[in-house]
């Protein structure tokens, strides 16, 4: 059975203590509130907003019964499956599922990013995830600068397989994205293709079913609207939205590093009312003084104020 992620997919962050421990309280608020909002059509945990890599196993499993437990069946919670190893992965999917995840988002292994992977690799790792958890997958398409970014021809065979039922596409190359999407959407009909380019979305914005983004879990109320603009074909209306977002967009993720997004995104939280704190785990570092207050004017110039969040 296919999961229907055609619209907002937010990957949200995970909320800590202040003393690096889960928050459970604050991921009721997190969860109850994005799954409140019209457009949200599921939840991604222990992605790369959520720092999933920075859990033990037993923590992975509690943050997906508890956003579960905050949803109240209203959307599906999707996994990140991250482990290095396809065995591991498999166990970490089979995991997932007993405790209520719909869907598993499948990263590459991790040292794909520094040296590559064998042909033939990627695929079977989607393979035995399935096969052993039975677990829906979406394909997970990695920037091109990296060298865990699948070729055309491994994301259709990927795409063809039993299980996969949608990519997240995140290759941040127009070139690649304008040629490689059509040819997708053609052979894999029932394929969903879902952008994650929250740095850039209007681009890639007409030529998908939705967007799966860390952003949602700060600003879905836009990107609803943005998707919306996007399948109207209306670029004047959507050009409206990515220009009001543009100063959030910059404060938040035109940083020096992709992961300070994670900590921005729970700045900006705290602007809006869902998070008290912006606490992280290391490696990820607080960011500079002032920070808060620049993400919080950006957020209130986009009309994002705070938020009544759902208990």
């Amino acid at each position: 059975m296919s999961l229907d992620l055609r619209g907002l997919v937010p990957a949200p962050v995970t909320p800590f203590k202040r003393d690096e421990s889960l928050d459970f309280e604050a991921i009721n608020r997190l969860g109850s509130w994005l799954a409140g909002v019209d457009g949200v059509k599921g939840l991604v945990v222990l992605g790369h907003a959520g720092e999933g890599t920075f859990l033990t196993a037993g923590e992975q499993a509690a943050v997906i019964s508890a956003f579960r437990e905050a949803v109240d069946d209203r959307v599906p919670i999707i996994a990140g499956i991250t482990g290095e190893g396809t065995a591991v992965a498999a166990e970490e999917a089979k995991r997932a599922v007993s405790v209520g995840a719909a869907a598993g988002l499948v990263y590459p292994s991790h040292g794909w990013l520094r040296f590559g992977f064998q042909k033939g690799a990627p695929q079977d790792r989607y393979r035995q995830i399935h096969e052993e958890s039975g677990l829906p997958l979406i394909l997970f398409q990695y920037p091109d600068v990296t060298k865990a970014t699948y070729d055309l021809e491994t994301q259709l065979e990927i795409a063809a397989q039993p299980g996969v039922f949608a990519t997240k596409n995140g290759v941040r190359n127009m070139r690649r994205w304008d040629t490689e999407i059509p040819v997708l959407r053609a052979e894999n009909p029932d394929l969903q293709i879902l952008t994650c380019h929250d740095e850039y979305l209007l681009h890639t914005m007409f030529d998908v079913d939705g967007a799966l983004v860390g952003y949602g879990g700060l600003a879905p109320e836009p990107l609803v609207e943005l998707i919306a603009a996007g399948k109207a074909k209306d670029y004047a209306a959507a050009r409206a939205i990515h220009d009001r977002l543009l100063p959030v967009t910059r404060t938040v993720y035109h940083r020096g590093s992709h992961m300070e997004g994670t900590v921005a995104l729970k700045e900006g939280l705290v602007a809006r009312g869902v998070l008290e704190h912006a606490t992280v785990r290391p490696p990820l570092l607080p960011l500079a003084a002032g920070a808060g207050s620049e993400i919080a004017k950006a957020l209130e110039s986009a009309g994002l104020n705070s938020v009544v969040a759902y208990v």
